[in-house]
């Protein structure tokens, strides 16, 4: 009986030995997390036209369908996925600071940085207003409108962490931006010679208004290496708007949640830590003292975290429930598709 009556013996956290033993282990998740990164890296370099981060969520929804390992990624291994599909993105954005040249991008001009401005505004703005008359449910708005403003995968990524949104419109959001990004990277190249786009102009074109870094690339480099340069020069403008816009959010709804607690007691940061890591590490990337070598590991890193993120969040994707809003989410995206084309082609017009 005295055992029984024993007091529990808690942590400096205030969290008892046996809450904290009772709680599923992460290691399944993450192990299998970082296994879908490896298989997306293979992808890659069989088919560098997929990117790598493409393939990682592709990757996590089909294993979450597989009779195999659909028991698996919804059991043992869910609480690592969606461990990975937090921390380990949060590690990643901070590391993808490190791929900022603020210097270059600046040798762009103003009018670049104003077209970048007004194409990342009138798509967040447009697709969150009609993805709100759409009614798409919970965050899927917001964080669609993030990811075609913004760089796909890893915006979302980035505002859910400061909304807490749901897993599953996360994971639906990532599925459709991935799904729309890849097919810009075979449309966009046929639609070079019709819209009478020289390289540069492509370039900027398709940096302005593809969704991730890696479909950017692949786009881009269909049309020679100035067209390559110029396209990742724009995109990464377009990553340097991910921090303000992710304190806006996090401003935003720190404002309409006033008063209100986390579960430890605290409010929550009016700027999230990762957000302020991915404005030093661009910071000290502009310093020019952080090596070659040292860059080209980071980028690795991040890479890699990213898609074992992202297959996280891939895994949390059910099919049929996507495909009961598919309709709206299609439209949403397809006029999501067609506003950050064409007001970006307007803008390169004017600045080229």
């Amino acid at each position: 009986m005295a055992l029984l009556n024993r007091p529990r013996i808690r942590d400096d956290r205030g969290v008892s030995r046996e809450t904290r033993a009772q709680k599923p282990s992460t290691w399944p998740g993450l192990g299998l997390a970082a296994t879908g990164a490896l298989a997306a890296w293979g992808v890659h370099r069989l088919f560098p036209a997929v990117p790598m981060l493409t393939a990682a969520v592709v990757l996590g929804i089909t294993a979450a369908h597989l009779p195999r390992l659909r028991s698996v990624v919804r059991g043992p291994a869910r609480p690592g996925l969606s461990l990975a599909g937090r921390r380990l993105m949060r590690i990643g954005i901070v590391l993808l600071g490190l791929g900022l040249g603020l210097d270059e991008v600046v040798r762009l001009g103003w009018g670049t940085v104003a077209m970048v401005f007004a194409v990342v505004a009138a798509t967040f703005l447009g697709t969150l207003w009609l993805g709100r008359r759409l009614g798409l449910r919970g965050d899927q708005p917001l964080l669609i409108a993030t990811g075609y403003s913004i760089c796909g995968a890893s915006a979302i990524g980035a505002v859910s962490e400061v909304s807490g949104s749901d897993e599953e419109d996360v994971a639906s959001s990532v599925a459709l931006v991935t799904l729309c990004g890849t097919l810009a990277m075979a449309v966009l190249p046929l639609l070079q010679g019709p819209l009478g786009l020289g390289e540069l102009g492509f370039g900027r074109w398709v940096g302005a208004s593809v969704h991730d870094v890696g479909q950017v690339v692949a786009a881009a480099q269909t049309a020679g290496p100035v067209a390559l340069g110029e396209a990742v020069l724009v995109k990464l403008m377009r990553v340097a708007l991910l921090a303000p816009l992710v304190a806006a959010v996090a401003f935003a709804l720190r404002a309409r949640r006033r008063g209100v607690r986390t579960a430890s007691g605290r409010r929550p940061a009016p700027v999230p830590l990762f957000v302020a890591g991915f404005l030093l590490a661009a910071g000290v990337r502009a310093t020019g003292l952080v090596p070659d070598l040292a860059l080209e590991w980071a980028r690795t890193a991040q890479e890699g975290l990213l898609a074992a993120a992202l297959f996280g969040l891939g895994s949390a994707v059910h099919l049929p429930t996507l495909a009961r809003t598919g309709g709206r989410a299609a439209a949403l995206g397809l006029s999501a598709w067609v506003v950050v084309a064409g007001v970006s082609y307007a803008g390169v017009l004017l600045t080229v």
